[in-house]
């Protein structure tokens, strides 16, 4: 048994950042995780690394790599005879990528002295934490517990995950392929997943329960997204309803209702892709008395404390926004609270990325949340047509959008684009430091550059773009 001033249960971007954070502060600090590898090894870095967002971001460049060499090599004067796909390959360089990461973790523990320990941990006090490894315990006592421990894809009734059917992580490991892949559910995972077999030759069609497409994401935007996705060959059925699934050794048949009546189609390979729910079982939080709440987030406060004066929790295991940087960010604050500082978390500039081609990415408000809440403001938005760099990089589809209020304060902006991802941590800046959209006209900003958009979008705020 050793004690510790923190233990961390998860070692994904919440529970490393938190573990590193308070060795960093002067805090004795443990690290506990069970996933294991196909090498029957600790892999740190959670679903994050392991199956989620790492990987899937290797397939994606993969995927648009290949489909960039079919679709326009040509128009860059580059000849290629028919490119030949290694879908093995490919996946070995995403479990390399994997591998690598998780190494670094393990690294960044040995410089910063956290120390790591593999297993199920349950939490049987306050301060005391049992850890099962290959039938083994080990006693963990600790001054402070941070729960890290993630999310699990949620499931459908009638869609057990086996032959056919699988979830995100079973979707980044076909061995080839798909001819017709379904999913179910045209959220991010879907769009991403479907997105990377679509450009390697899977005839991918999404069946969406909700009638409108991304509602979580500006009107406008979600619009043009729609419109460059479904250009680009997705299927997407919005309003539709499963009734039925049936999983044969050679085909997975569903059926669906939607506004014109009951239909069937069959795949080769069905993703599940409904979301995610918090990872809380088997913790022990009963026992010490952990308040969940009624879908079993735990409930905790503005500096991420449980109904346990001494337990914290971060990331998707809480209520909010279930992204990576999210819960690095919960960490970080947990880790300067229990070292006695007084921080707190704002999730309104929070950025949001869906990491399709174009990209898609936000921060801040809606232009429909501005306007059920009945708040004054203006708009400005510039599209990548008249973009300079988006031409020479072959994407100029999609906009950006800057939403102000009437005094100029920039209280959202929304991205189609390409590099969204990059580019919206210039309007994180202006939602955070509160900045004016006049700000952003007073930067200079390089040219040719796709930042130049953001500059324009400003400008249309005045009625006074200088490229369109």
């Amino acid at each position: 048994m050793t004690n510790y001033d923190v233990a961390v249960i998860g070692a994904g971007p919440g529970g490393y950042v938190t573990a590193i954070r308070c060795a960093q502060l002067g805090l004795k600090t443990i690290c506990i995780d069970k996933w294991i590898n196909t090498q029957n090894k600790a892999s740190l870095g959670g679903t994050c690394l392991n199956v989620g967002c790492i990987p899937s971001k290797a397939l994606l460049d993969s995927s648009h790599l290949y489909e960039a060499c079919k679709e326009e090599a040509a128009s860059h004067g580059i000849g290629m005879t028919p490119g030949k796909l290694d879908v093995p390959a490919m996946l070995a360089r995403k479990n390399t990528i994997i591998s690598q990461m998780s190494q670094g973790i393990s690294g960044l523990f040995k410089k910063n002295k956290v120390d790591s320990l593999l297993g199920s941990a349950t939490i049987v006090d306050k301060n005391t934490i049992e850890v099962t490894t290959d039938g083994n315990k080990e006693i963990v006592k600790a001054e402070k517990i941070v729960i890290a421990t993630g999310s699990v894809p949620a499931q459908i009734p009638g869609a057990t995950i086996e032959k056919s059917i699988v979830d995100n992580e079973g979707a980044l490991d076909f061995e080839a392929v798909p001819g017709d892949l379904g999913i179910i559910g045209a959220g991010v995972i879907g769009l991403e997943l479907g997105s990377v077999w679509r450009r390697l030759g899977a005839n991918v069609t999404i069946l969406e329960m909700v009638a409108d497409f991304l509602p979580a994401v500006d009107r406008e935007i979600a619009k043009e997204a729609l419109k460059i996705f479904k250009s680009q060959g997705l299927d997407i059925k919005l309003g539709t309803k499963v009734t039925d699934i049936e999983n044969d050794d050679d085909y997975v048949s569903v059926t669906y209702e939607d506004q014109s009546g009951e239909d069937e189609l069959e795949f080769e390979k069905l993703i599940v892709a409904v979301g995610r729910k918090p990872l809380t079982e088997n913790l022990g939080l009963e026992t010490v008395g952990v308040e969940l709440d009624d879908r079993g987030y735990i409930v905790v406060n503005k500096q991420c404390q449980t109904s346990v004066d001494n337990i914290y929790a971060i990331g998707d295991v809480t209520r909010g926004p279930m992204l990576a940087h999210r819960a690095s960010k919960d960490g970080i604050v947990v880790a300067e609270n229990i070292a006695g500082k007084n921080k707190s978390i704002d999730y309104q500039s929070i950025p949001w990325v869906i990491y399709t081609w174009p990209e898609i990415a936000w921060a801040g408000a809606t232009e429909q949340e501005l306007k059920d809440k009945s708040i004054s403001y203006k708009k400005g938005k510039f599209p990548f047509l008249a973009n300079g760099r988006a031409h020479a990089m072959n994407c100029a589809k999609g906009m950006i959008k800057i939403l102000s209020s009437e005094d100029g304060t920039v209280l959202g902006v929304h991205i189609i684009g390409p590099n969204a991802s990059e580019l919206i941590s210039e309007g994180v800046a202006a939602i955070s430091k509160k900045l004016s959209y006049t700000d952003i006209i007073d930067e200079i900003h390089a040219h040719p550059t796709l930042t130049e958009a953001f500059h324009e979008a400003a400008l249309d705020i005045e009625n006074r773009t200088i490229h369109i």
